[in-house]
């Protein structure tokens, strides 16, 4: 049986893990305030955008781009976001079970590896040290992410897709649902889907172009790859906080449990000690 001093140790141990886990939900809680925010804001310019170019579409050949177009028989390059630190429950783990999936699901052939763009440090040392095609890594991302990230992310999967052993591009990350339901989404970013000009009863406006819709759209589809992965990068930011806020609300009510059971099982140990001395001290007595 432990003694005393040492379950009172535990006892302060198993606190101070409490105070810990509850400081980081409440941290969690207010940055995840924050990205929802920031998802808030950024949701009615990528609609817009994409209106923007449902209407070049319409005006142009848009098959004749090179971001439209389809490259079968090339390998694929997988842009896989992950956290950059633990304790959120499953949340890297389900992106990279998603990512292993993927890439068992492509054919057997070495010549169809898949490559990968790594965010976030989980992904970056599990696939790292597995001596995957690594084509892009970044880390420290998600402590303050800026557009200019996702510039960098986009203008490396434009590459990559431009380069002749590249045939699609494709992101896996976790979609923000709630506070309670994060959603691992695999979605194709290159080619970019074939776009057609949105239904609607009113007429179509004729508008004039400076400069020529051929012109627009080469500069606008460069930038729908960007925002939609700022869009990736924002939904997994408020996802992962999300997440690490529902672990640690569970782990705090994990140590008031393992603390209310160390309390009574110390209690009983010191009334067994006290019963014990009160049993020896009436033996002697009675032997005097």
């Amino acid at each position: 049986m432990p003694s005393l001093i040492d379950i009172r140790r535990r006892v302060r141990a198993v606190k101070s893990t409490q105070q810990i886990t509850k400081a980081m939900k409440m941290v969690s809680s207010s940055k995840l305030r924050r990205a929802q925010e920031r998802i808030l804001r950024s949701r009615p310019f990528a609609q817009e955008m994409l209106r923007v170019l449902n209407s070049l579409a319409s005006r142009t050949d848009a098959a004749r781009h090179v971001l439209l177009q389809e490259q079968p028989g090339q390998r694929p390059l997988l842009i896989v976001i992950t956290a950059d630190r633990g304790l959120a429950g499953s949340f890297n783990a389900n992106v990279i079970k998603s990512a292993a999936e993927f890439i068992t699901s492509q054919p057997r052939d070495t010549n169809r590896e898949v490559a990968l763009a790594l965010v976030g440090r989980k992904g970056r040392d599990f696939f790292m040290r597995r001596g995957f095609d690594v084509r892009y890594e970044e880390v420290g991302l998600f402590q303050n992410p800026k557009w200019s990230n996702a510039q960098a992310i986009a203008n490396t999967a434009i590459k990559e897709f431009l380069a002749p052993d590249i045939g699609s591009v494709y992101l896996v990350y976790n979609q923000f649902k709630s506070v309670m339901t994060q959603q691992v989404v695999v979605e194709r970013l290159l080619p970019i889907a074939k776009l057609e000009e949105q239904v609607s009863s009113e007429p179509p406006i004729d508008y004039l172009f400076e400069p020529s819709p051929e012109q627009l759209l080469d500069r606008l589809l460069p930038l729908h790859v960007a925002v939609q992965v700022s869009r990736a990068i924002l939904e997994s930011s408020a996802a992962e906080h999300a997440a690490r806020m529902t672990a640690m609300d569970s782990a705090t009510r994990n140590a008031r449990e393992m603390v209310d059971r160390l309390t009574l099982y110390m209690n009983k140990v010191r009334q067994a000690s006290i019963t014990r001395e009160i049993i020896e001290i009436v033996a002697g007595a009675q032997s005097v």
